[in-house]
């Protein structure tokens, strides 16, 4: 049986009333969430510069086709690290005692918009500015793992544990927003 990844049962298949406090609660108590926390707000204030000064700037001199697709992208961007902060925020106000971990669990607390926020390859990436691209790349990684985050502390059911080593490894990326292979 896995131990706890942090101070709260993680990765418990049966999630009861009591298992998702004990999972909210280790986990903003966590030194994980304090690194997601500080970094997911980091990446909100460098994209906010970035779109509001070199951003802007260099979308001015972009043929319509690509201005178009910049557009969209940083529509994107922005929507996926507004949702990020979102749901970082009410994870603090768990920590803080402002907000019950049943009221954070509410649909309306947890991350959303999945359809904008994931999926396909940027439209005419090769067109846009290559910062612009790195923060795409890098808000989508953020925006998957805080969503698996969200999903192992507050989906009403676990998914399930493959055995063995694999499935340790499993919960490990999971946690820690790696990716194995």
């Amino acid at each position: 049986m896995a131990g706890a990844l942090f101070e709260g049962q993680f990765s418990d298949p049966s999630l009861t009333e009591t298992t998702m406090q004990a999972r909210a609660l280790g986990f903003v108590r966590s030194e994980l969430f304090r690194r997601a926390f500080t970094g997911g707000m980091a990446m909100v204030e460098e994209t906010a510069t970035y779109l509001d000064g070199p951003g802007r700037e260099e979308s001015r001199g972009l043929p319509r086709r690509a201005a178009l697709a910049y557009a969209g992208e940083s529509m994107r961007l922005t929507t996926r690290l507004m949702q990020v902060a979102s749901w970082l925020l009410v994870q603090r106000s768990v920590a803080d005692g402002d907000v019950s971990v049943d009221e954070a669990a509410k649909d309306k607390y947890r991350l959303s918009a999945r359809e904008v926020c994931k999926g396909r390859k940027p439209e005419a990436e090769e067109m846009l500015p290559a910062r612009l691209v790195e923060l795409l790349a890098s808000s989508a990684q953020l925006y998957d793992r805080i969503d698996r985050l969200d999903q192992t502390i507050y989906a009403a059911e676990a998914p399930p544990i493959p055995e063995g080593a694999r499935g340790q490894m499993d919960r490990l990326a999971a946690a820690f927003g790696a990716v194995m292979e």
